[in-house]
């Protein structure tokens, strides 16, 4: 929607205001710059709403809008005067409009700071959060244009507006002058604005995907007149499963007089139905599918599963319908599952939907499954039913056009019938978005993950998603820090799934391990000391082991105070008559749950070999009593389901949840930590599966109990830190047009940069001869190192460019000959001077900007061994003093800072301090786009820095800080 040259003679059209957002119910709306073809529009909008509202906007009675007011409200320049509206169906439903204005309430224009802002809502819309957006969105606006500061007149008796701005967590002022309330708001985001803004995020998603999930009716639009096909299978799996709602057939080809399909009355378009349809199920050819959109949109349908193929994964076509099918979804306010989609399926019994292709609905359980593929879908389905878990959702999101997995953890946060969440992702469309969320989601419930497509850089078709120049270790890495347990094949995630939905988690990585069979405890035994687990020697039970044997040995192990964790281990024992007994597993699945519904909470899993019956009896819970639901957090909103709608009042995050093990009250929708499980023991075919699955749940347990008490980011309080000057050099060395590509800093400008922050690099001096590398040496002390700067020789001893410890002038000498003999003429080379640093561990500290993940602190030990086996560690940035702490310790080779084989330790706090300098210097000044220390040699006694590289470049888009808006289609 372009505006006319008169409309903006100084700025052209801001298309990347524009914004598809979330509301408070779950529905969605659109947020663009109002342009001078809005004037229909306008006039329309302002005659739906009330003589109130109208009297709140201009404090008098004001019927209509005159022909000068519809002219200056549809004409911007985008800069002093800007106007958005909101829009649903391509109507406004709201709007806002800021005047740039100098100290006496005049216009202005920059370098004025302030502005005017005015906001008017329909009155049927008000209370779906519309005001709240826009105020995130205008806020922006402003800041890009340099405005900091939000004058408003509000009548007194105008509480919805005054909550508004009273809410958004800006800094405020409020006085009375004249009958109004005059309201000033610094637009700098603040720690409460930001958390005010992601909570509302939260909620709104959340509640979008509710709507999905928990529908009062569903309509098949392409149910078929005969048996088979597409839409027919999902209407007889919807009647298959219950479900509660009202449930309709679309069939635009229906003969005359047939008024039904499958007992399900049928109608040949969503009008002809009379009554309100709340979700949608698509099983029509793609051509045809705007079709039914639109018909869905008209009458109000709250949301879409699109079943239909033929979009992105059909080519460049195919993406071009599948952007459009986003767009025209939104622009009714609708949210799509899909296209090319398995379904979606929601085992609560006020519900029971099964709105997807999988013939049986799954048995109902503690955890919530999203997979972008059908095929690894259905694999996982069956899997599960195999090994008797339990669903509370399923999500097979096709090609994940809207909603994604970030939704559905918005969702499960608070969802109290989900107690673990499992995830099959071949991409991140937002992968700072998906940490943050994975963080605050795994603090209160695990999160499993899987990610396919790990090497080939696969992106979803259709999809914009920022590239990555990361590898995947570093994105495992990553997950780990928030939390996330990664692992690499579905079946690890369906192992994983199973043990954390069913059992506590563990105190710590001490494992007692007990059966009847001696050489299956010595495999498990093993199997321990790979994963990091701290194992008791294996007690064998002989294989005239009883039932009661195993019941006893189970409670004895479980009271042990010195034992986290018991792995029970099976083979079919030896009867009376000496046959072995095969088939009466449910004996010891009974003797097994005895013990441990009677012991401590202490997780139990079972490795068995061919006992018939044990794994399904070992899966059903022996109490007919409903898991208990612990008691909520102080401060921390009711947890909600699919069966109850979200909170949906603005307020600040809830706590973070206690960790487990402890006494405190853990928050709504965790596994019980204090009392024994419902009863699910997980029961696996090989002793390394049990295994990996606990020593995922240890080391979830752990970042639990760490997470409690997150991790500060420090403040240097020294006069070490000069922010202002770094960022005054920034602004020079970039200059007033800066190449996007951004520049690299030459030596001296790198040090000048870094010294702002306190990390100080040991000079060099360049040597282009024999006579000034003598020079060069007597002026910095002896002894010097000599070593070449050339980019194919820097940092590569390996291939003698590094001369070390020359204490004479002819050691100087001899060593420059050596190199330009070996390795080139001193002007490829680039020969260099620098004194020698105590001798210690070389290390590398360095932190990029990702486009997709953010900014990236990196560490590792220095040299070729390192690079070759790739034995960095990575944290996020801003890194806390504790991710310092596990950087340094999460490689592999950490021992050699610890006085590995008798030698001395290192000064690992100064270490520590260099790292979080790093960060906060890339935290700070988004311009510095890549930093590399290296080497830095760590001493028993402080550090050295001999070599530094700094990369500055004009800021990357932040769309993580921004106001909230949906993906891009």
């Amino acid at each position: 929607m372009e505006p006319s040259p008169e409309q903006s003679p100084h700025h052209v059209y801001p298309d990347h205001w524009e914004a598809d957002v979330v509301l408070r119910d779950g529905g969605t709306a659109r947020i663009r710059p109002i342009t001078t073809d809005d004037a229909e529009r306008l006039v329309s909008f302002y005659e739906q709403v009330s003589p109130e509202s109208k009297y709140y906007r201009f404090f008098a009675p004001y019927p209509r809008l005159s022909a000068k007011d519809v002219h200056r409200f549809t004409h911007h320049d985008y800069v002093d005067r800007v106007g958005l509206a909101v829009t649903v169906g391509g109507e406004f439903i709201a709007t806002v409009r800021y005047d740039r204005i100098d100290a006496h309430g005049r216009p202005a224009s920059a370098p004025a700071d302030e502005a005017e802002v005015a906001f008017l809502v329909q009155d049927a819309h008000q209370g779906r959060g519309v005001a709240s957006a826009l105020l995130e969105h205008i806020a922006a606006v402003a800041r890009e244009r340099g405005i900091r500061r939000f004058a408003a007149e509000v009548l007194p008796a105008n509480n919805k507006m005054i909550k508004v701005f009273r809410d958004a967590g800006y800094t405020q002022q409020r006085t009375f002058e004249d009958g109004s309330v005059h309201l000033t708001l610094d637009l700098e985001p603040t720690a409460e604005s930001l958390a005010v803004q992601r909570a509302r995020e939260q909620r709104a998603e959340a509640r979008s995907v509710q709507r999905l999930l928990a529908p009062g009716s569903v309509a098949v639009i392409g149910a078929g007149r005969t048996p088979g096909g597409v839409g027919r299978t999902v209407l007889r799996n919807l009647l298959g499963a219950g479900f509660t709602g009202r449930t309709y057939a679309v069939n635009s080809a229906l003969a005359a007089g047939q008024d039904t399909i499958d007992g399900v009355p049928a109608h040949r378009s969503l009008g002809e139905i009379g009554e309100p349809v709340d979700l949608a199920v698509v099983a029509v050819p793609a051509e045809r599918v705007p079709e039914a959109v639109a018909d869905c949109g008209e009458h109000g349908v709250q949301g879409l599963v699109v079943l239909s193929a033929g979009y992105a994964e059909w080519g460049a076509e195919g993406r071009e319908r599948q952007r459009e099918l986003v767009r025209q979804a939104r622009s009714y306010g609708m949210r799509i599952i899909g296209p090319n989609a398995f379904g979606i399926i929601n085992n609560s019994e006020a519900v029971r939907l099964n709105a997807s292709l999988a013939p049986e609905r799954p048995a109902s359980g503690r955890i919530g499954l999203f997979t972008q593929s059908g095929a690894i879908g259905i694999a996982l389905l069956s899997g599960l039913y195999r090994r008797g878990a339990g669903l509370s959702t399923f999500i097979s999101a096709g090609n994940r056009a809207d909603i994604s997995g970030n939704d559905f953890l918005q969702y499960w946060y608070e969802d109290p019938d989900t107690d673990v969440a499992l995830l099959y992702l071949e991409s991140l469309g937002n992968p700072r978005k998906f940490t943050r969320l994975a963080r605050r989601t795994a603090a209160v419930k695990p999160v499993v993950v899987v990610k396919g497509a790990r090497h080939s850089g696969f992106t979803p078709p259709g999809h914009a998603v920022p590239v990555s120049r990361i590898p995947d270790a570093t994105v495992s890495a990553l997950m780990r820090q928030a939390g996330v347990i990664r692992v690499d094949t579905v079946t690890e995630m369906v192992d994983a799934g199973l043990l954390l939905a069913g059992q506590p988690l563990p105190a710590g990585g001490r494992v007692a391990i007990l059966g009847n069979s001696e050489s299956l405890g010595l495999l498990t035994y093993d199997a321990c000391l790979a994963e990091g687990l701290r194992p008791r020697p294996p007690r064998d039970l002989t294989t005239a082991a009883t039932p009661q044997d195993f019941r006893d040995a189970l409670a004895e192990a479980l009271a042990d105070e010195g034992c986290d964790a018991v792995i029970v281990t099976a083979i079919p024992w030896v009867g009376e008559d000496g046959e072995a007994e095969k088939g009466d597993g449910e004996v010891l699945a009974t003797a097994l749950h005895t013990a441990s519904a009677a012991g401590p909470a202490k997780p139990v899993a079972v490795v068995h070999v061919e006992i018939g019956g044990l794994a399904e009896a070992l899966a059903a819970a022996t109490s007919t009593v409903a898991q208990q639901r612990p008691a909520p957090v102080p401060g921390r909103p009711p947890a909600t389901s699919a069966t109850t709608p979200p909170a949906t009042s603005a307020a600040t995050p809830p706590p973070v949840a206690p960790p487990p093990g402890g006494t405190d009250t853990a928050p709504a929708a965790t596994a019980p930590e204090g009392a024994r499980a419902a009863g699910r023991i997980p029961a696996y075919p090989a002793a390394e599966r049990a295994v990996r699955a606990l020593a995922e749940a240890v080391k979830y347990a752990q970042w639990r109990r760490q997470a409690a008490v997150p991790g500060k980011v420090p403040e240097f309080l020294d006069d070490t830190i000069d922010e202002p000057g770094a960022a005054a050099r920034i602004d020079a060395l970039l200059g007033e047009d800066p190449d996007p590509r951004g520049r690299p800093l030459d030596h001296d400008e790198a040090r000048e940069l870094l010294a702002c922050y306190g990390i100080t690099v040991r000079p060099t001096l360049p040597a282009p001869d024999a006579e000034a590398a003598v020079a060069a040496a007597a002026r910095l002390g002896y002894p010097v190192a000599l070593k070449t700067t050339a980019p194919h020789l820097r940092h590569r001893a390996d291939l003698g460019g590094v001369r070390l410890d020359l204490a004479t002038e002819s050691a100087v000498r001899r060593a420059y000959g050596e190199l330009t003999d070996l390795l080139g003429k001193p002007a490829e080379l680039r020969p260099v001077v620098q004194a020698m640093a105590p001798r210690g561990v070389d290390t590398v500290v360095r932190a990029t900007i990702d486009p997709a993940a953010g900014a990236v602190l990196s560490f590792g030990l220095a040299g070729a061994p390192s690079e070759l086996l790739g034995d960095t560690a990575h944290r996020l940035v801003p890194a806390t003093d504790r991710d310092a702490a596990e950087l340094i310790r999460s490689i592999r080779a950490a021992p050699v800072l610890f006085g590995w084989r008798g030698s001395a330790p290192v000064d690992t706090a100064a270490l520590e301090e260099l790292l979080l300098r790093v960060s906060l210097l890339v935290d700070d000044h988004p311009e510095v786009v890549s930093v590399a220390l290296e080497p830095v040699v760590v001493a028993t006694q402080g550090l050295t820095v001999l070599g530094a590289s700094v990369r500055l470049s004009p800021p990357p888009a932040r769309t993580d800080l921004g106001p909230r808006r949906l993906s891009n289609y």
